[in-house]
């Protein structure tokens, strides 16, 4: 069996690992830079400068440029590295133009020769929303493709891409059958038209429905490079990003931001202090020759790519990672209404997430579908209780055997100390109204469970709007 990624820190689902390649190791989450084999422009061997750790290039247009060169040479000369690189085989290409001139045995034989540490088999990316049919012959043509390359490969690790265009059952599918072969790495093909056109929620269940196939080994989402994404990525699971972003937005003057895109004629200010924007306004740039402009904010686009990971990697650390993909996905409404999709997936989060933390803090109605909070609903009806009378009470300063909390519902009077009880929430006259009614939903589900008990409830008046149609073991009380 092998056992090329050591898991080291964990968050929601993400996590911190060590991935052991022929070119040493890689710490994930992190983002591989492609370069372009025939394009002068950040040099390969500048990359770690900036962060990187591993890169990504393309192993067609080696072959078709300079086969006989990297043959000799292998690609890490080629790009002038001596660091890990991963090749991909072409399905761009593939997607793009809708044929390569070459086969998959071939490619995949050519990424072995030349020395490539994660070898791509020619997978067909299936564009998104394609009907049923071609999706599922698409992915029947992959998973033969990924069954010779396991044939060839013998020292690199091999990526197995994981299609099925839309369809969430053929997605699944592409991850069960992709999962028995064994490979090393499970990229997410065929996204990036997603992304362009903002359809965060289509990924996100993509995502969510490969994580419950592939739960232990590295997952790589093909083309994701701006940093407004990897928050919510690497907390759904995702550990490698690859992406020419960084270059190919610079080239139309677009400046990334964890919060989105900025074009540069929009800045007044650089909300940023890597080494480009301390040293350059938006004026000077604009007043710059094109190359040299497009080089400087590439470079600015790679400085804030990795230094969101980093954020990233400590949140994961602190086990603040709900948190930090909470206030971004702030940045748009699409990416709010796609994370609220987690409440579809909160029995496959809850298995991954860490269940002792140092502190939960509530930042909106996304922090109620945490696996946090809804562990604490469901445990709670499971208490066995002996007394004949006990108290509830929605008010600390009122002595009880239970609290009712927003989001929470019922607390015993001992945990409300403890995490994830404890947790730091707004004044209940300003919180949502969903916390308070998924709270009362959960004291009606506790009464019930416990209908030999009668409970005396303390409530503000505040709740009474909320308090409604309680099992009879309940009593209200109105606390002035």
């Amino acid at each position: 069996m092998k056992n090329n990624f050591e898991i080291v820190s964990k968050d929601a689902m993400g996590r911190i690992a060590k991935l052991k390649t022929p070119h040493g190791i890689v710490e994930t989450p992190t983002l591989m830079p492609v370069i372009n084999p025939n394009i002068e422009f950040i040099p390969a061997k500048k990359m770690k400068k900036f962060g990187a750790e591993i890169l990504i290039t393309n192993s067609y247009i080696i072959y078709r440029t300079k086969k006989d060169e990297a043959l000799e040479k292998g690609v890490h000369k080629i790009l002038d590295v001596n660091m890990p690189v991963m090749t991909d085989s072409g399905s761009y290409q593939l997607m793009v133009y809708g044929d390569v001139e070459i086969d998959n045995k071939t490619i995949v034989d050519f990424q072995q020769k030349i020395g490539s540490d994660i070898i791509v088999p020619l997978d067909i990316p299936t564009p998104p929303d394609a009907d049923y049919e071609t999706a599922l012959n698409d992915l029947n043509e992959t998973l033969e493709r990924e069954r010779e390359a396991m044939e060839i490969v013998k020292k690199s690790l091999l990526a197995l891409p994981i299609q099925g265009s839309t369809h969430l059952e053929l997605r699944k599918k592409s991850a069960e059958e992709a999962i028995k072969l064994n490979g090393d790495i499970y990229p997410i093909g065929a996204v990036v038209p997603l992304m362009d056109t903002y359809r965060f929620t289509d990924l996100v269940k993509i995502i969510l429905e490969v994580k419950g196939v592939i739960k232990t080994k590295p997952i790589h989402l093909f083309g994701c490079g701006h940093p407004m994404i990897f928050a919510i990525a690497v907390a759904l699971g995702c550990d490698l990003f690859d992406s020419a972003a960084y270059a190919l937005y610079a080239k139309d003057d677009r400046y990334m931001t964890p919060y989105g895109t900025k074009k540069l004629e929009e800045l007044q200010y650089f909300p940023c202090s890597c080494p480009i924007c301390i040293n350059y306004t938006p004026q000077e740039l604009r007043k710059m020759d094109k190359k040299e402009r497009e080089l400087l904010i590439a470079e600015h686009n790679l400085w804030i790519s990795f230094e969101e990971l980093r954020l990233i990697k400590q949140a994961i650390k602190e086990n603040t990672l709900f948190e930090l993909v909470e206030s971004r996905i702030r940045s748009h409404p699409y990416l709010v209404s796609a994370w609220r999709r987690i409440k579809e997936y909160s029995s496959l989060i809850e298995k991954f997430d860490p269940s002792v933390k140092k502190a939960y803090f509530y930042l909106g109605i996304e922090s109620l579908y945490r696996p946090a909070m809804q562990r604490h609903r469901k445990k709670v009806l499971n208490l066995k209780l002996e007394a004949k009378e006990l108290k509830i009470s929605t008010n600390e300063l009122v002595l009880a055997d239970f609290y009712l909390k927003p989001g929470f519902g019922v607390i015993p009077a001992e945990l409300m100390e403890i995490y994830p009880c404890r947790a730091e929430m707004p004044d209940v006259e300003i919180i949502e109204s969903e916390a308070i009614i998924m709270a009362v939903e959960n004291l009606k589900k506790f009464l019930r469970e416990h209908k030999n008990v009668t409970f005396q409830i303390f409530v503000d008046k505040i709740w009474l709007d909320y308090i409604k149609d309680i099992p009879k073991n309940g009593v209200i009380n109105v606390i002035d």
